[in-house]
């Protein structure tokens, strides 16, 4: 079975973050374990390209940073969650109409 090239997928890493937070803030680890079951495990994201992103989101204003109790008890350590701003939802938007239309470009050559 081919494998996904990463530097095919890298121009959509946001827009799988993205899809994630839209649904509810996460953290890092719950990020990763999502895209991995969403994917069947077909595509592992590594944690630099992981924190890369949430990096550069968060200083593009698409994301937004906050440090909460793992539990309501607040048992265990604090962690960092992310969660998405109205410009995210707006650059979720555009990369899903970017996608459609890059689907529709690349099949054109694709022979069956």
């Amino acid at each position: 079975m081919a494998e996904i090239s990463s530097d095919v997928i890298r121009g959509y890493n946001d827009t799988m973050i993205l899809s994630i937070l839209i649904k509810e803030p996460s953290y890092g680890y719950e990020i990763s374990k999502q895209i991995k079951k969403i994917t069947d495990e077909k595509y592992v994201i590594k944690e630099t390209t992981l924190y890369s992103a949430f990096t550069r989101m968060e200083k593009n204003g698409y994301i937004e940073s906050f440090v909460a109790d793992p539990d309501p008890e607040g048992n265990g350590k604090k962690r960092t969650y992310y969660r998405v701003t109205q410009d995210g939802r707006d650059y979720y938007q555009t990369k899903c109409e970017e996608w459609e239309l890059t689907k529709e470009v690349i099949q054109r050559f694709i022979e069956k």
